[in-house]
C-alpha cells in the first residue's frame, strides 16, 4: 500500500469519527444489517434501512455507493447518512465494497453490479419497488456510479470491464455528489499528485493511458444516461470536475439538475458536506436530491 492510501485512510477516518460522534440509529428507522450480497463474507455485505412506518409497503429504493478515494470506507461510515435518507420515505441500501489496493479495479465496480442485481432479485422479500431504483454516490463513489450508469445505459459503448448489468436495467435516476469524472495522468483531467498515487494502487497497470481513458465517466455519457442530480460546493477539492460532467450532460440532452452549495459570504462547505447530517446545508442538499428522485415516482 502506498503512503498516499495510508494517509487517506488515516485522515478520512479521523474526519468521519468527528462527523458522526454521538449519532445513533433513529427510532423511526428499521434496519437489517450485514446481509451477504456476494461470496466474500469479509467485504460483500450490505444493510437495508426503511422507515418503520412503512412496514408492509413497497418503497422506492436508493442504493448508496460510498466514497473514500477508492481506498477507504465501508457501510459503517455511511450508516447515519443512509438512515437519514430512509427517513425521507425510501428503502436505502448501504453496502461495503472491495477496496484498493487489496483489490484492483474493477473489483469495486463488480460489487456495485452485484448489489443492484441483489436489489432486483430480492424486491419481493424486502418491499423494493424495482421500477423505482435510484442511486447516490459521492467522490470516488460518484465515479463508480457514473461508470456503472454509463454501462447500464449504453450497452453498445464498449465494456472492457467484463461486467454485465442485469438485462434491461438502468437506474431510474442518480445523484452524483462531489465526484471525480475525468481522471488522467496527463494534462486535461484530474491530475493532482495524490490522485496519481491512488491510481497506482487502484489500477492493475498503475494508471496507463488506456486504463485512465477506460475509467473516464465523461466518455460514458450518452442520451440514454439516467436523469442526474449533480452537485458540488464552495470548498470541494473536486469542484472543477462537476462542470465537465454537466457539459457532457448538456451535450447529450440528459435531463439533469446542477446545484452549487454554499456562498462567498460564508465559510466554504467542505467536500462531501452532505454526509454530515448534523448540518443544515446537508439537510437542504439531501432534501433536494430526494425531491429530485420523487419526480420519477408519481
Amino acid at each position: 500500500m502506498s503512503q498516499a492510501s495510508e494517509m487517506v485512510r488515516k485522515n478520512f477516518k479521523e474526519g468521519d469519527d468527528i462527523r458522526d460522534a454521538g449519532l445513533r440509529t433513529p427510532e423511526d428507522v428499521m434496519r437489517m444489517d450485514d446481509i451477504l450480497y456476494g461470496t466474500d463474507t469479509d467485504w460483500q455485505r450490505l444493510d437495508v434501512y426503511r422507515p418503520k412506518a412503512s412496514e408492509g409497503e413497497t418503497l422506492p429504493v436508493i442504493v448508496s455507493v460510498h466514497g473514500g478515494g477508492w481506498v477507504y470506507g465501508d457501510k459503517e461510515r455511511y450508516q447515519y447518512y443512509c438512515m437519514d435518507l430512509a427517513r425521507r420515505g425510501f428503502a436505502v441500501i448501504n453496502f461495503t465494497y472491495r477496496l484498493a489496493p487489496e483489490f484492483k479495479f474493477p473489483a469495486a465496480l463488480e460489487d456495485v453490479n452485484l448489489v443492484f442485481s441483489w436489489v432486483l432479485d430480492h424486491s419481493g422479500q424486502y418491499g423494493f419497488d424495482k421500477k423505482r431504483t435510484f442511486a447516490v454516490g459521492d467522490s470516488a463513489g460518484a465515479h463508480y456510479l457514473g461508470l456503472y450508469a454509463g454501462l447500464c445505459s449504453n450497452s453498445d459503448g464498449g465494456n472492457s470491464f467484463g461486467i454485465v448489468p442485469p438485462e434491461g436495467f438502468v437506474p431510474t435516476a442518480v445523484a452524483l455528489n462531489c465526484g471525480a469524472y475525468q481522471i488522467s495522468m496527463d494534462d486535461g483531467g484530474l491530475t493532482d499528485g495524490l490522485t496519481r498515487e491512488l491510481m497506482k494502487d487502484l489500477l492493475p497497470g498503475q494508471g496507463t493511458k488506456d486504463e485512465t481513458d477506460d475509467i473516464n465517466v465523461l466518455s460514458r455519457i450518452t442520451p440514454q444516461f439516467p436523469p442526474t442530480f449533480l452537485m458540488t460546493c464552495t470548498g470541494d477539492f473536486l469542484l472543477s470536475q462537476a462542470p465537465l460532467l454537466q457539459a457532457k450532460l448538456l451535450e447529450n440532452t440528459v435531463p439533469h439538475v446542477f446545484r452549487f452549495y454554499g456562498s462567498a459570504d460564508k465559510e466554504p462547505l467542505g467536500h462531501v458536506f452532505h454526509l454530515n447530517i448534523k448540518a443544515g446545508d446537508a439537510g437542504l442538499c439531501n432534501d433536494e436530491e430526494c425531491g429530485f428522485f420523487r419526480r420519477f415516482i408519481e
